[in-house]
Protein backbone atom coordinates (compact mmCIF):
# COMPACT_ATOMS: atom_id res chain seq x y z
CA UNK A 1 0.00 0.00 0.00
CA UNK A 2 1.46 3.33 -1.07
CA UNK A 3 1.45 6.62 0.76
CA UNK A 4 -0.71 7.93 -2.08
CA UNK A 5 -3.44 5.55 -0.98
CA UNK A 6 -3.39 6.93 2.52
CA UNK A 7 -2.96 10.62 2.01
CA UNK A 8 -4.31 11.95 -1.28
CA UNK A 9 -5.99 13.58 -3.20
CA UNK A 10 -4.38 16.63 -1.76
CA UNK A 11 -5.53 19.06 0.84
CA UNK A 12 -3.14 17.57 3.37
CA UNK A 13 -1.35 19.86 5.75
CA UNK A 14 -0.35 17.96 8.85
CA UNK A 15 1.22 19.33 12.03
CA UNK A 16 3.42 21.67 10.02
CA UNK A 17 0.28 23.50 8.91
CA UNK A 18 -0.17 25.03 12.34
CA UNK A 19 2.85 27.21 11.76
CA UNK A 20 1.25 28.65 8.64
CA UNK A 21 -1.32 30.45 10.75
CA UNK A 22 1.13 33.28 11.30
CA UNK A 23 2.31 33.65 7.71
CA UNK A 24 0.22 36.67 6.84
CA UNK A 25 -1.12 39.52 8.92
CA UNK A 26 -2.34 43.03 8.26
CA UNK A 27 -6.08 43.51 8.35
CA UNK A 28 -8.21 45.93 6.37
CA UNK A 29 -11.64 47.15 7.35
CA UNK A 30 -14.25 44.69 6.09
CA UNK A 31 -17.55 46.12 4.97
CA UNK A 32 -20.40 43.76 5.74
CA UNK A 33 -22.70 42.83 2.86
CA UNK A 34 -25.92 40.86 2.68
CA UNK A 35 -25.96 37.12 3.25
CA UNK A 36 -27.24 36.56 -0.28
CA UNK A 37 -25.78 38.55 -3.17
CA UNK A 38 -26.03 37.95 -6.89
CA UNK A 39 -23.03 36.89 -8.95
CA UNK A 40 -21.12 40.16 -9.43
CA UNK A 41 -21.35 41.91 -12.80
CA UNK A 42 -18.71 40.73 -15.25
CA UNK A 43 -15.77 43.17 -15.05
CA UNK A 44 -14.87 45.16 -18.13
CA UNK A 45 -12.46 43.19 -20.29
CA UNK A 46 -13.64 39.83 -18.95
CA UNK A 47 -16.26 37.28 -19.98
CA UNK A 48 -18.32 35.01 -17.74
CA UNK A 49 -17.43 31.36 -18.36
CA UNK A 50 -19.73 29.69 -15.81
CA UNK A 51 -21.64 30.53 -12.63
CA UNK A 52 -24.18 29.29 -10.12
CA UNK A 53 -26.13 31.68 -7.90
CA UNK A 54 -27.80 28.82 -5.94
CA UNK A 55 -31.26 30.24 -6.44
CA UNK A 56 -34.11 27.80 -5.94
CA UNK A 57 -36.70 26.56 -3.47
CA UNK A 58 -35.65 25.84 0.10
CA UNK A 59 -34.67 22.20 0.55
CA UNK A 60 -33.98 21.56 -3.12
CA UNK A 61 -30.63 20.18 -4.32
CA UNK A 62 -28.13 22.26 -6.32
CA UNK A 63 -28.63 22.29 -10.09
CA UNK A 64 -28.03 18.83 -11.55
CA UNK A 65 -27.01 20.53 -14.80
CA UNK A 66 -24.14 22.23 -12.95
CA UNK A 67 -23.18 19.79 -10.21
CA UNK A 68 -22.81 16.10 -9.47
CA UNK A 69 -23.04 14.80 -5.92
CA UNK A 70 -20.36 12.53 -4.45
CA UNK A 71 -21.59 9.96 -1.94
CA UNK A 72 -20.14 7.43 0.45
CA UNK A 73 -16.58 7.14 1.78
CA UNK A 74 -14.70 6.99 -1.56
CA UNK A 75 -14.92 7.12 -5.31
CA UNK A 76 -15.63 3.65 -6.73
CA UNK A 77 -12.22 2.04 -6.95
CA UNK A 78 -10.53 5.07 -5.39
CA UNK A 79 -8.65 5.47 -2.10
CA UNK A 80 -10.60 4.89 1.10
CA UNK A 81 -11.90 7.86 3.07
CA UNK A 82 -11.40 10.02 -0.03
CA UNK A 83 -7.66 9.59 0.44
CA UNK A 84 -7.54 12.05 3.33
CA UNK A 85 -8.53 10.02 6.37
CA UNK A 86 -11.78 11.98 6.77
CA UNK A 87 -14.46 9.94 8.53
CA UNK A 88 -17.84 11.27 7.36
CA UNK A 89 -20.23 9.55 4.99
CA UNK A 90 -21.16 11.91 2.13
CA UNK A 91 -24.87 11.85 1.23
CA UNK A 92 -27.32 13.56 -1.10
CA UNK A 93 -29.82 14.05 1.73
CA UNK A 94 -31.32 17.57 1.92
CA UNK A 95 -30.37 17.55 5.59
CA UNK A 96 -26.72 17.58 4.45
CA UNK A 97 -27.01 19.36 1.10
CA UNK A 98 -29.70 21.84 0.08
CA UNK A 99 -30.50 25.31 -1.15
CA UNK A 100 -31.90 27.55 1.57
CA UNK A 101 -34.40 29.43 -0.58
CA UNK A 102 -32.52 32.70 -0.09
CA UNK A 103 -29.91 32.27 -2.80
CA UNK A 104 -27.44 30.12 -0.86
CA UNK A 105 -26.24 26.52 -0.79
CA UNK A 106 -25.78 24.92 2.64
CA UNK A 107 -23.52 21.93 3.29
CA UNK A 108 -24.25 20.75 6.83
CA UNK A 109 -22.32 18.06 8.75
CA UNK A 110 -24.52 16.02 11.08
CA UNK A 111 -23.93 13.31 13.67
CA UNK A 112 -26.47 10.52 14.14
CA UNK A 113 -27.53 8.99 17.42
CA UNK A 114 -25.15 6.12 16.69
CA UNK A 115 -22.24 8.55 16.30
CA UNK A 116 -21.93 8.43 12.49
CA UNK A 117 -21.01 11.73 10.84
CA UNK A 118 -22.61 12.65 7.51
CA UNK A 119 -21.94 15.62 5.26
CA UNK A 120 -21.88 16.52 1.55
CA UNK A 121 -19.49 17.02 -1.33
CA UNK A 122 -20.33 18.26 -4.84
CA UNK A 123 -18.26 18.83 -7.96
CA UNK A 124 -18.98 20.63 -11.21
CA UNK A 125 -19.98 18.55 -14.19
CA UNK A 126 -17.84 20.88 -16.26
CA UNK A 127 -14.25 19.66 -16.03
CA UNK A 128 -12.35 21.90 -18.43
CA UNK A 129 -11.90 25.16 -16.56
CA UNK A 130 -8.68 26.47 -18.05
CA UNK A 131 -7.58 29.85 -19.44
CA UNK A 132 -6.96 30.16 -23.15
CA UNK A 133 -3.42 31.07 -24.16
CA UNK A 134 -2.72 34.67 -23.23
CA UNK A 135 -5.74 34.89 -20.90
CA UNK A 136 -6.40 34.84 -17.15
CA UNK A 137 -8.94 32.48 -15.55
CA UNK A 138 -10.58 33.71 -12.35
CA UNK A 139 -12.43 31.24 -10.09
CA UNK A 140 -14.36 32.86 -7.26
CA UNK A 141 -16.79 31.93 -4.50
CA UNK A 142 -18.51 33.92 -1.78
CA UNK A 143 -18.64 31.68 1.27
CA UNK A 144 -19.24 31.71 4.98
CA UNK A 145 -17.34 28.94 6.73
CA UNK A 146 -19.19 26.90 9.37
CA UNK A 147 -19.87 29.31 12.22
CA UNK A 148 -18.28 27.28 14.98
CA UNK A 149 -15.01 27.72 16.88
CA UNK A 150 -12.99 26.23 19.73
CA UNK A 151 -13.46 22.66 20.87
CA UNK A 152 -16.91 22.60 19.26
CA UNK A 153 -15.23 22.99 15.83
CA UNK A 154 -12.66 20.22 16.11
CA UNK A 155 -12.66 18.19 12.91
CA UNK A 156 -14.56 20.65 10.71
CA UNK A 157 -12.83 20.89 7.31
CA UNK A 158 -14.67 23.10 4.78
CA UNK A 159 -13.12 23.56 1.34
CA UNK A 160 -13.56 25.19 -2.07
CA UNK A 161 -11.06 23.68 -4.51
CA UNK A 162 -10.26 22.31 -7.97
CA UNK A 163 -8.85 19.02 -9.29
CA UNK A 164 -7.29 18.28 -12.67
CA UNK A 165 -9.76 16.61 -15.03
CA UNK A 166 -7.66 13.45 -15.56
CA UNK A 167 -8.49 12.52 -11.96
CA UNK A 168 -12.04 11.66 -13.02
CA UNK A 169 -12.23 7.91 -13.48
CA UNK A 170 -8.61 7.30 -12.50
CA UNK A 171 -8.30 8.38 -8.82
CA UNK A 172 -4.66 7.28 -8.58
CA UNK A 173 -2.85 10.01 -10.55
CA UNK A 174 -2.78 12.62 -7.79
CA UNK A 175 -0.88 14.89 -7.25
CA UNK A 176 0.59 14.98 -10.77
CA UNK A 177 -2.67 16.18 -12.36
CA UNK A 178 -2.74 19.19 -10.03
CA UNK A 179 -4.96 20.56 -7.29
CA UNK A 180 -5.77 24.19 -6.46
CA UNK A 181 -7.12 24.69 -2.94
CA UNK A 182 -8.87 28.06 -3.17
CA UNK A 183 -10.24 28.06 0.38
CA UNK A 184 -9.60 25.59 3.18
CA UNK A 185 -10.11 25.85 6.90
CA UNK A 186 -9.92 23.45 9.82
CA UNK A 187 -11.10 23.33 13.42
CA UNK A 188 -12.82 26.74 13.30
CA UNK A 189 -9.54 28.66 13.22
CA UNK A 190 -9.91 32.21 11.89
CA UNK A 191 -7.70 31.59 8.88
CA UNK A 192 -7.97 30.71 5.20
CA UNK A 193 -5.41 28.39 3.61
CA UNK A 194 -4.44 28.49 -0.08
CA UNK A 195 -2.47 25.52 -1.38
CA UNK A 196 -1.11 24.05 -4.61
CA UNK A 197 -0.57 20.30 -4.97
CA UNK A 198 1.48 18.89 -7.85
CA UNK A 199 4.30 16.57 -8.87
CA UNK A 200 4.91 13.38 -6.93
CA UNK A 201 4.13 12.16 -3.43
CA UNK A 202 5.83 12.23 -1.03
CA UNK A 203 8.19 15.15 -1.56
CA UNK A 204 8.64 16.53 -5.05
CA UNK A 205 8.42 20.14 -6.18
CA UNK A 206 5.19 20.74 -4.23
CA UNK A 207 6.52 19.31 -0.95
CA UNK A 208 3.85 16.63 -0.76
CA UNK A 209 1.83 15.71 1.10
CA UNK A 210 1.70 19.26 2.49
CA UNK A 211 1.72 21.19 -0.79
CA UNK A 212 2.88 24.75 -1.39
CA UNK A 213 0.65 26.90 0.77
CA UNK A 214 0.07 30.08 2.68
CA UNK A 215 -2.61 31.26 5.08
CA UNK A 216 -3.95 34.44 6.63
CA UNK A 217 -6.75 35.61 8.89
CA UNK A 218 -9.89 36.79 7.12
CA UNK A 219 -10.09 40.58 6.66
CA UNK A 220 -12.34 42.36 9.14
CA UNK A 221 -14.92 39.84 10.37
CA UNK A 222 -13.72 36.33 11.12
CA UNK A 223 -13.93 33.60 8.50
CA UNK A 224 -16.62 31.88 10.55
CA UNK A 225 -18.85 34.85 11.39
CA UNK A 226 -19.27 36.41 7.94
CA UNK A 227 -19.16 35.84 4.21
CA UNK A 228 -15.85 36.41 2.45
CA UNK A 229 -14.89 36.18 -1.20
CA UNK A 230 -12.23 33.61 -2.07
CA UNK A 231 -10.58 33.84 -5.48
CA UNK A 232 -7.98 31.96 -7.49
CA UNK A 233 -6.37 33.22 -10.69
CA UNK A 234 -4.47 31.21 -13.30
CA UNK A 235 -2.57 33.73 -15.40
CA UNK A 236 -1.37 32.68 -18.86
CA UNK A 237 -0.98 36.29 -20.01
CA UNK A 238 2.49 36.60 -18.46
CA UNK A 239 5.72 34.64 -18.87
CA UNK A 240 6.35 32.69 -16.73
CA UNK A 241 2.70 31.90 -15.95
CA UNK A 242 1.44 32.62 -12.43
CA UNK A 243 -1.07 31.19 -9.95
CA UNK A 244 -2.53 33.63 -7.39
CA UNK A 245 -4.85 33.38 -4.38
CA UNK A 246 -6.99 36.14 -2.82
CA UNK A 247 -9.41 36.74 0.03
CA UNK A 248 -11.74 39.75 -0.30
CA UNK A 249 -9.58 40.99 -3.15
CA UNK A 250 -6.33 40.86 -1.16
CA UNK A 251 -3.64 38.61 -2.62
CA UNK A 252 -1.89 36.45 -0.04
CA UNK A 253 -0.29 33.61 -2.00
CA UNK A 254 1.28 33.12 -5.42
CA UNK A 255 3.23 30.46 -7.29
CA UNK A 256 5.23 30.91 -10.50
CA UNK A 257 5.77 28.51 -13.36
CA UNK A 258 9.49 29.20 -12.92
CA UNK A 259 9.43 27.18 -9.67
CA UNK A 260 8.83 23.93 -11.57
CA UNK A 261 10.47 21.72 -14.15
CA UNK A 262 8.72 21.53 -17.52
CA UNK A 263 7.30 18.04 -16.95
CA UNK A 264 5.70 18.90 -13.62
CA UNK A 265 4.15 22.08 -15.00
CA UNK A 266 2.86 20.35 -18.13
CA UNK A 267 1.35 17.46 -16.17
CA UNK A 268 -0.50 20.01 -14.04
CA UNK A 269 -1.60 22.43 -16.78
CA UNK A 270 -1.36 20.59 -20.10
CA UNK A 271 -4.57 18.58 -19.76
CA UNK A 272 -8.14 19.69 -20.55
CA UNK A 273 -8.58 21.70 -17.35
CA UNK A 274 -10.10 21.45 -13.88
CA UNK A 275 -13.38 20.74 -12.15
CA UNK A 276 -14.47 22.58 -8.99
CA UNK A 277 -15.49 21.08 -5.65
CA UNK A 278 -17.31 22.23 -2.51
CA UNK A 279 -17.40 20.06 0.59
CA UNK A 280 -17.24 19.92 4.37
CA UNK A 281 -15.20 16.97 5.60
CA UNK A 282 -14.98 15.83 9.21
CA UNK A 283 -11.65 14.69 10.59
CA UNK A 284 -8.68 13.59 8.54
CA UNK A 285 -5.02 14.47 8.11
CA UNK A 286 -5.30 18.27 8.03
CA UNK A 287 -7.54 18.92 11.07
CA UNK A 288 -5.83 16.14 13.03
CA UNK A 289 -2.40 17.57 12.21
CA UNK A 290 -3.36 21.09 13.31
CA UNK A 291 -5.06 19.84 16.48
CA UNK A 292 -2.29 17.38 17.34
CA UNK A 293 -4.79 14.57 17.95
CA UNK A 294 -7.67 12.78 16.29
CA UNK A 295 -10.79 14.71 15.36
CA UNK A 296 -13.73 15.11 15.62
CA UNK A 297 -14.12 14.61 19.37
CA UNK A 298 -17.04 14.26 21.76
CA UNK A 299 -16.96 18.05 22.11
CA UNK A 300 -17.50 18.65 18.38
CA UNK A 301 -20.92 20.15 17.69
CA UNK A 302 -22.80 19.02 14.56
CA UNK A 303 -25.14 21.06 12.40
CA UNK A 304 -23.02 24.10 11.49
CA UNK A 305 -23.20 24.58 7.70
CA UNK A 306 -20.82 26.04 5.18
CA UNK A 307 -22.95 28.57 3.31
CA UNK A 308 -22.13 29.31 -0.34
CA UNK A 309 -23.66 32.38 -1.97
CA UNK A 310 -22.25 31.93 -5.47
CA UNK A 311 -19.48 30.36 -7.49
CA UNK A 312 -18.38 32.02 -10.73
CA UNK A 313 -15.62 31.65 -13.30
CA UNK A 314 -14.47 34.47 -15.59
CA UNK A 315 -11.83 34.71 -18.30
CA UNK A 316 -10.00 37.88 -19.28
CA UNK A 317 -10.14 39.26 -22.79
CA UNK A 318 -13.62 38.07 -23.62
CA UNK A 319 -15.16 41.50 -24.14
CA UNK A 320 -12.28 43.40 -25.71
CA UNK A 321 -12.77 42.27 -29.31
CA UNK A 322 -14.59 44.65 -31.69
CA UNK A 323 -18.31 44.09 -31.93
CA UNK A 324 -19.46 42.25 -35.04
CA UNK A 325 -21.68 43.95 -37.59
CA UNK A 326 -25.36 43.13 -37.15
CA UNK A 327 -28.48 44.53 -38.72
CA UNK A 328 -30.63 46.27 -36.11
CA UNK A 329 -34.31 46.70 -36.76
CA UNK A 330 -34.84 49.03 -33.84
CA UNK A 331 -32.86 50.10 -30.78
CA UNK A 332 -31.92 46.93 -28.95
CA UNK A 333 -33.31 44.69 -31.71
CA UNK A 334 -31.78 42.52 -34.40
CA UNK A 335 -33.12 41.12 -37.67
CA UNK A 336 -33.68 37.38 -37.36
CA UNK A 337 -32.51 36.99 -40.96
CA UNK A 338 -29.15 38.65 -40.34
CA UNK A 339 -26.04 36.75 -39.25
CA UNK A 340 -26.35 36.83 -35.46
CA UNK A 341 -22.96 36.38 -33.84
CA UNK A 342 -23.18 33.90 -30.96
CA UNK A 343 -20.87 35.92 -28.69
CA UNK A 344 -23.26 38.91 -28.80
CA UNK A 345 -25.68 37.27 -26.40
CA UNK A 346 -27.40 39.33 -23.70
CA UNK A 347 -27.00 36.54 -21.12
CA UNK A 348 -25.59 33.03 -20.94
CA UNK A 349 -25.00 30.09 -18.66
CA UNK A 350 -22.04 27.74 -18.67
CA UNK A 351 -20.18 28.92 -21.76
CA UNK A 352 -17.07 30.91 -22.64
CA UNK A 353 -15.96 33.20 -25.49
CA UNK A 354 -12.78 32.48 -27.45
CA UNK A 355 -11.04 33.52 -30.67
CA UNK A 356 -12.17 31.65 -33.77
CA UNK A 357 -10.27 30.54 -36.87
CA UNK A 358 -13.47 30.43 -38.90
CA UNK A 359 -13.74 32.68 -41.96
CA UNK A 360 -13.96 36.32 -40.94
CA UNK A 361 -12.17 35.78 -37.63
CA UNK A 362 -13.60 37.30 -34.45
CA UNK A 363 -14.92 35.07 -31.69
CA UNK A 364 -17.09 32.05 -31.07
CA UNK A 365 -18.86 30.70 -28.01
CA UNK A 366 -17.25 27.53 -26.68
CA UNK A 367 -17.13 25.11 -23.75
CA UNK A 368 -20.80 24.30 -24.39
CA UNK A 369 -22.23 21.29 -22.58
CA UNK A 370 -25.55 19.87 -21.45
CA UNK A 371 -27.75 22.49 -19.77
CA UNK A 372 -25.88 25.55 -21.08
CA UNK A 373 -27.76 28.33 -22.86
CA UNK A 374 -27.41 31.67 -24.68
CA UNK A 375 -30.05 34.45 -24.65
CA UNK A 376 -30.64 36.98 -27.44
CA UNK A 377 -33.15 39.78 -26.83
CA UNK A 378 -35.35 41.56 -29.35
CA UNK A 379 -34.95 39.19 -32.30
CA UNK A 380 -37.39 40.44 -34.96
CA UNK A 381 -38.79 37.79 -37.29
CA UNK A 382 -41.12 40.25 -39.07
CA UNK A 383 -44.53 39.50 -40.54
CA UNK A 384 -43.38 36.67 -42.82
CA UNK A 385 -42.86 33.50 -40.85
CA UNK A 386 -39.36 32.09 -40.49
CA UNK A 387 -39.39 28.32 -40.93
CA UNK A 388 -35.71 27.38 -40.83
CA UNK A 389 -32.81 27.90 -38.47
CA UNK A 390 -29.18 27.28 -39.27
CA UNK A 391 -26.04 27.64 -37.18
CA UNK A 392 -22.31 27.60 -37.78
CA UNK A 393 -20.95 24.97 -35.39
CA UNK A 394 -17.83 22.92 -34.67
CA UNK A 395 -17.06 20.03 -32.35
CA UNK A 396 -14.00 18.21 -31.11
CA UNK A 397 -16.05 16.02 -28.77
CA UNK A 398 -14.83 12.55 -27.98
CA UNK A 399 -16.21 9.34 -29.40
CA UNK A 400 -19.83 8.81 -28.47
CA UNK A 401 -20.33 12.39 -27.27
CA UNK A 402 -22.99 14.41 -29.10
CA UNK A 403 -25.94 16.62 -28.34
CA UNK A 404 -28.72 18.89 -29.55
CA UNK A 405 -28.61 22.58 -30.47
CA UNK A 406 -32.13 23.81 -29.70
CA UNK A 407 -34.10 27.02 -30.35
CA UNK A 408 -36.59 28.22 -27.75
CA UNK A 409 -38.62 31.41 -27.43
CA UNK A 410 -39.13 33.40 -24.24
CA UNK A 411 -37.57 30.97 -21.77
CA UNK A 412 -34.72 28.43 -21.65
CA UNK A 413 -37.29 25.88 -20.47
CA UNK A 414 -39.95 26.60 -23.12
CA UNK A 415 -40.61 23.77 -25.62
CA UNK A 416 -38.06 23.86 -28.45
CA UNK A 417 -39.37 25.15 -31.77
CA UNK A 418 -36.60 23.25 -33.58
CA UNK A 419 -33.23 21.57 -33.10
CA UNK A 420 -30.44 19.64 -34.75
CA UNK A 421 -27.96 17.05 -33.51
CA UNK A 422 -24.21 17.55 -33.65
CA UNK A 423 -21.22 15.36 -32.87
CA UNK A 424 -17.53 15.54 -33.69
CA UNK A 425 -16.86 17.62 -36.83
CA UNK A 426 -13.11 16.99 -36.79
CA UNK A 427 -12.10 19.59 -34.21
CA UNK A 428 -13.24 22.53 -32.12
CA UNK A 429 -12.43 24.87 -35.01
CA UNK A 430 -13.63 22.60 -37.84
CA UNK A 431 -16.74 24.53 -38.80
CA UNK A 432 -19.86 23.49 -40.66
CA UNK A 433 -23.26 25.12 -41.19
CA UNK A 434 -26.14 22.90 -40.05
CA UNK A 435 -29.81 23.64 -40.89
CA UNK A 436 -32.95 22.68 -38.99
CA UNK A 437 -36.65 23.18 -39.58
CA UNK A 438 -38.52 25.20 -36.95
CA UNK A 439 -42.13 25.93 -36.17
CA UNK A 440 -43.23 29.09 -38.04
CA UNK A 441 -42.33 32.26 -36.11
CA UNK A 442 -43.35 35.89 -36.64
CA UNK A 443 -42.99 39.01 -34.48
CA UNK A 444 -40.26 39.93 -32.00
CA UNK A 445 -39.03 37.45 -29.40
CA UNK A 446 -36.33 36.67 -26.90
CA UNK A 447 -34.48 33.75 -28.47
CA UNK A 448 -32.64 31.13 -26.44
CA UNK A 449 -30.14 28.69 -27.86
CA UNK A 450 -30.13 25.76 -25.46
CA UNK A 451 -27.92 22.69 -25.48
CA UNK A 452 -28.78 19.16 -24.41
CA UNK A 453 -26.61 16.06 -24.22
CA UNK A 454 -26.68 12.72 -22.49
CA UNK A 455 -23.04 13.19 -21.47
CA UNK A 456 -21.53 15.91 -19.23
CA UNK A 457 -18.65 16.67 -21.64
CA UNK A 458 -18.53 19.74 -23.88
CA UNK A 459 -19.96 18.85 -27.28
CA UNK A 460 -20.20 21.96 -29.49
CA UNK A 461 -18.90 25.46 -30.31
CA UNK A 462 -21.16 28.05 -31.99
CA UNK A 463 -19.93 30.90 -34.20
CA UNK A 464 -23.17 32.37 -35.58
CA UNK A 465 -26.77 31.55 -36.46
CA UNK A 466 -29.63 32.92 -38.56
CA UNK A 467 -33.25 32.29 -39.53
CA UNK A 468 -34.89 32.13 -42.96
CA UNK A 469 -38.25 31.51 -44.58
CA UNK A 470 -37.08 28.28 -46.20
Amino acid sequence: MTLRTLRSPGRRRLAAAAAALTLVSGLLVHVAVSASAAVPPTPSGWSLVWSDDFNGPSGSPPSSANWQIDTGHAYPGGPANWGTGEIQNYTSSPSNLALDGSGNLRITPLRSSSGEWTSARIETRKADFKPAAGRVLRIEGRIQMPNVTGDAALGYWPAFWALGSPYRGNYWNWPGIGEFDIMENVNGVNSVWAVLHCGVSPGGPCNENNGLGASRVCPGSSCQSAFHTYRFEWDRSVTPNQLRWYVDGQQFHSVSQSQFDATTWNNMTGHAGYFLLLNVAMGGGFPNGVAGFGTPTAATVPGRPMVVDYVAVWQSGGTTEPSPTITPTSPGGVDARSTIQAERYQAQSGTMVEATTDAGGGQNVGAIANGDWLRFDGVNFGATAARQFKARVASGAGAGVSGLVQVRLGSPTAPPIGDFAIGNTGGWQSWRTVPANISPVTGTHTVYLTFASGQPADFVNVNWFTFSTS
